[in-house]
């Protein structure tokens, strides 16, 4: 049997693992889950016949290198910042690799020794990154296939909570890693380029530009836009395209009352504050505001941020229960970030019942004998449950059907990559098909870039 080597059992693994084990016989596959909890391996396995479940630290360097050592193909599931030693392994051990995250500076070192052993390390192929990059570059080549000057490219990508779970009036869940919400947007200015002048929008007025969005059957959405759009100007060979922009869907008005916590400084990770173990949250909210021996915490937070008492922000932020003298944050050594997602926590987990749903939209606009065009092409998917979620759809799927294209002898480029050739996008967007994550595209009148004031 051919070995697939999974690293990490965490919750976007469910539907990967589902996908190779529902394939397992006819491909004849042997699933090795490798995870820290030994009992989260096992509870997805579900006692598979053609799965086994062991405990594997990836810092144990023995085990970590016996079991990459045995299998015929390495997915690492990993946080990112893992992936590198795992990668160092596959290269010695000559297996092929999969993961999910952004290709790093580090992995993309070893590119020429991936390259002179055959092996394929296939990155970016989760959902954003991944999803995103297949769907645009499949418009992207027809476009030019078809003797056609692209002139505009947008793209965003949301992960929410499905309308039936939609419960709160931030009309949001966490739906991934929350410390990710947390910081979104921080370490730079956002860049993007719009009808030729580059813009740049700095973090702490990241959540007031905004542009709206709708889509068919669940509404309008707001956009943010994403730290660098620039660099997808050579991934995707758009090098002199005029406009070029990215960002990340949410439903309108969570911005506005997000840059409260921005410009009070809640979102801040770079300083530890001072007995956070014993902090209500109450006192957390008051660190950040002057000191008045008479005004109240809410009253000196309207005033500083001018939020008058009838506007549904402050409605939003009573809801948090951020003003609550008796709730104790209970972390040790916290920074403000870690502190504000331990009390959003509180309100914005998914309950057992609720469902989390991926939303996806791209814009390109086109130039043809001399008439300008657009497409828009959307993506919705809703999560069945709390194990198989939209999110691990969405993010599993891709890495799954991508390590048997590779293990097939289908995908034979070598080297570290992301799927962006159609010898890797045209399979893979057409079997996601078959799970439900399909794209409705429409041909528009060309708008332009006219969201956002140039």
């Amino acid at each position: 049997m051919r070995t697939i080597l999974i690293i990490g059992a965490g919750r976007s693994a469910s539907s990967l693992i589902k996908y190779l084990l529902d394939k397992s016989n006819e491909e004849n596959l042997k699933i090795r889950i490798g995870d820290i909890s030994l009992e989260n391996a096992q509870k997805i396995l579900n006692n598979h016949p053609n799965g086994e479940a062991f405990i594997l630290d990836i810092f144990d360097e023995k085990s970590r290198r016996e079991a990459i050592q045995n299998a015929s193909i390495v997915i690492s599931m990993l946080p990112a910042r893992f992936h590198l030693e795992v990668a160092k392994d596959c290269v010695e051990f000559e297996k092929s690799l999969v993961t999910a995250s952004y290709i790093s500076k580090e992995l993309m070192a070893l590119d020429e020794q991936v390259k002179a052993k055959g092996l394929i390390f296939m990155n970016e192929i989760g959902l954003d990154p991944g999803i995103d990059h297949m769907s645009a570059m499949q418009i992207i080549d027809r476009i030019r296939d078809n003797g056609a000057k692209l002139i505009l490219f947008e793209s965003f990508t949301g992960g929410l909570v499905a309308p039936e779970s939609d419960d709160n009036l931030w009309n949001y869940k966490f739906t991934w890693n929350p410390r990710n919400v947390v910081v979104a947007g921080q370490g730079g200015a956002a860049k993007f380029i719009q009808e030729g002048q580059y813009k740049y929008i700095p973090y702490h007025r990241l959540f007031r530009r905004t542009e709206f969005l709708e889509v068919e059957g669940y509404g309008k959405f707001e956009a943010l836009a994403n730290r660098d759009s620039l660099k997808y100007r050579a991934i995707y060979g758009l090098e002199g395209i005029p406009t070029l922009y990215r960002g990340t869907m949410r439903r309108v008005g969570y911005s506005r009352a997000w840059n409260v916590f921005v410009q009070l400084g809640a979102t801040d990770d770079t300083y530890i504050m001072e007995d956070t173990e014993n902090m209500s949250y109450r006192q957390f909210i008051n660190s950040f505001l002057p000191y008045s021996p008479t005004d109240s915490v809410e009253l000196k937070l309207r005033h500083y941020l001018r939020i008058e008492q009838d506007d549904i922000l402050w409605d939003k932020l009573l809801e948090l229960d951020i003003f609550n003298p008796d709730k104790i944050v209970g972390l040790k050594e916290a920074t403000p970030a870690q502190v504000l997602q331990k009390i959003l926590m509180d309100k914005w987990t998914l309950q057992h019942d609720d469902k989390d749903m991926i939303v996806m939209y791209h814009k390109f606009g086109y130039e043809i004998d001399g008439e300008k065009r657009q497409i828009d092409s959307k993506m919705v998917v809703i999560g069945d449950d709390q194990t198989y979620t939209a999110m691990a759809k969405t993010v599993g799927l891709p890495v799954a059907i991508a390590t048997i294209q590779i293990l097939n002898k289908k995908i034979t480029k070598p080297g570290v990559q992301l799927p962006i050739s159609k010898e890797v996008y045209t399979p893979i967007l057409k079997e996601l098909e078959n799970y439900g994550i399909v794209f409705k595209e429409e041909i528009t009148p060309y708008l332009g870039y006219n969201h956002l004031n140039v």
